[in-house]
């Protein structure tokens, strides 16, 4: 992974075998970025995509492999009052399966490079986004305060 600032956005090149929200992350802490958003594209072979189900309030997971086009990432990262970072990622990746073209996506877990990935990265700029946990739903919220 390699990145650059111009101006206030970072530009994140995310290389083979290497997990997108991880690297994402790992600049955040190392710039003190407490919130921020993203978006990206790029060639993977590993997705995991979560679907959340109300009724359990709990995540059900499928991992998908193979040649997985990102075709579009979008997401934020929070921390909470601890320091604590968080993601919350949406993605629609495309491939190729029994000779016809498929697209998923949606909640992302993880992401893990074939190729590479190009990430672009907004932080908050004056003042941050904190998170807020919902007890209705097990998940946490933008805390503006």
């Amino acid at each position: 992974m390699d990145y650059q600032k111009y101006g206030n956005t970072y530009y994140i090149r995310v290389d083979k075998t290497e997990e997108i929200i991880k690297s994402i992350i790992g600049v955040c802490e190392k710039e003190g970025i407490l919130s921020a958003v993203f978006s990206g594209i790029g060639g993977c072979n590993e997705a995991e995509i979560q679907t959340f189900i109300p009724e359990s309030g709990s995540f059900e997971t499928e991992t998908l492999t193979g040649m997985l086009e990102l075709v579009s990432l979008n997401g934020n990262i929070i921390t909470d009052e601890n320091g604590k970072y968080f993601h919350h990622t949406h993605a629609m990746l495309t491939y190729k399966s029994e000779n016809e073209h498929k697209v998923s996506g949606g909640h992302i877990k993880s992401l893990t490079v074939l190729y590479t990935a190009e990430i672009e990265l907004r932080p908050v700029i004056g003042g941050s986004i904190k998170r807020k946990f919902d007890p209705e739903t097990g998940t946490g919220f933008w805390n503006f305060k």
